[in-house]
């Protein structure tokens, strides 16, 4: 081949060397988009183990319950709002008939409202003795046992010498395998709580509030960080004569849900004839904050639904950990919640090298 010194050489690039650069080109994005998917998976595990490492002493392995990891699909809750009388034994009666009617319809969970056990009535609450409401608790316990299924349970409870407003979690076994006792509190008479739980109900992680508490948006935040997917929330709200906070209510704990990308199953206690009482509104509410049901105001009433527990991400939730100027501060709070272990509860390997 000869070339006309006039004009410069031009090398044009055939159809091969194109088709070469092009693969080049090709395998330097496919390495990038493979360093890509790694480093997400690497951030991923990390910030799963993040979770179960927060539970655990410092220096300690981790042992992550089956339930925590693995939570089962689905769970069928009942909310029950429950109009209270002022005797223990007949609210122990209708307690039992509740759990009945759920158990019928197959419920594994029934949720009662605030101080069910005894009425919302801080007057007569005092009055009772540690003797008359564990007898109490305990036929509550008794009909869990034979009808096999979970209650949540809003008591007052006395303990080491203090009054509380806790919430009883009884499995299907007659066991109480948790107590929760109110944190922020919004009556004279009862201790404030110091712990937040996550616990197991039919293998589904779950967490409590009680009323004022719903306000706190750090008291489900944390809890459902180290696991929950259901958020139980037991109430007495104000009566109807204080109409300006129904609507603050019903978006509250509406928050709580989407804001955290998780169930919530509210009971609460009706209106009486006379206004009186709190305002109904019992709710379940699903992970993207709309309700799935609602009680009416004056009513005894069941809300009763099987949620899917796979919509319970706790997408929104989970952002707090990567992202923002307080991820060291959630990261801190995670070690305060405590996983509740109850007996025969199934456990993970525990993850060797791993600490917090």
């Amino acid at each position: 081949m000869t070339t006309d010194a006039r004009f410069p050489t031009i090398v044009c690039a055939g159809p091969a060397r194109r088709g070469q650069e092009g693969w080049g080109v090709l395998a330097r994005r496919m390495s990038r988009l493979l360093w890509a998917v790694c480093l997400a998976g690497l951030v991923l595990v990390g910030l799963g183990r993040l979770r179960l490492w927060a539970q655990s002493p410092a220096g300690a392995s981790v042992q992550a319950p089956a339930w925590l990891v693995r939570p089962a699909a689905s769970l069928r809750v009942a909310s029950v709002q429950m109009r209270s009388s002022p005797s223990l034994g007949e609210n122990v009666a209708r307690i039992r008939q509740h759990l009945q009617q759920c158990a019928q319809q197959q419920v594994r969970v029934a949720v009662f409202p605030e101080c069910a056990l005894t009425g919302y009535d801080g007057e007569r609450i005092v009055r009772y003795t540690a003797e008359e409401l564990a007898a109490a608790q305990a036929e509550v316990a008794q009909a869990c046992r034979e009808l096999g299924l979970y209650a949540v349970l809003g008591t007052p409870c006395r303990l080491a010498g203090k009054l509380y407003n806790t919430a009883l979690v009884i499995d299907p076994a007659g066991r109480v395998i948790h107590r929760y006792h109110k944190i922020q509190l919004a009556e004279p008479w009862p201790e404030a709580g110091n712990e937040l739980a996550v616990f197991p109900v039919d293998g589904v992680p779950c967490a409590i509030i009680i009323c004022h508490d719903e306000r706190y948006p750090e008291l489900v935040r944390l809890p459902v960080l180290a696991g929950a997917r259901v958020l139980f929330y037991l109430s007495h709200e104000s009566g109807l004569h204080q109409e300006h906070k129904l609507g603050p209510y019903r978006a509250q704990i509406q928050a709580r849900a989407v804001e955290n990308t998780i169930y919530v199953v509210q009971a609460n206690a009706p209106a009486n004839a006379d206004a009186t009482g709190s305002h109904g509104h019992s709710r379940l509410i699903a992970p993207d904050g709309n309700l799935i049901q609602e009680a009416s105001i004056f009513g005894e009433e069941l809300l009763v639904a099987t949620l899917d527990i796979r919509q319970a991400t706790r997408a929104n939730a989970l952002k707090s950990l990567t992202r923002g100027p307080l991820v060291d501060w959630w990261r801190q709070g995670l070690a305060r919640v405590r996983i509740v272990r109850p007996p025969d509860a199934a456990e993970l390997p525990a993850l060797p090298g791993d600490r917090p």
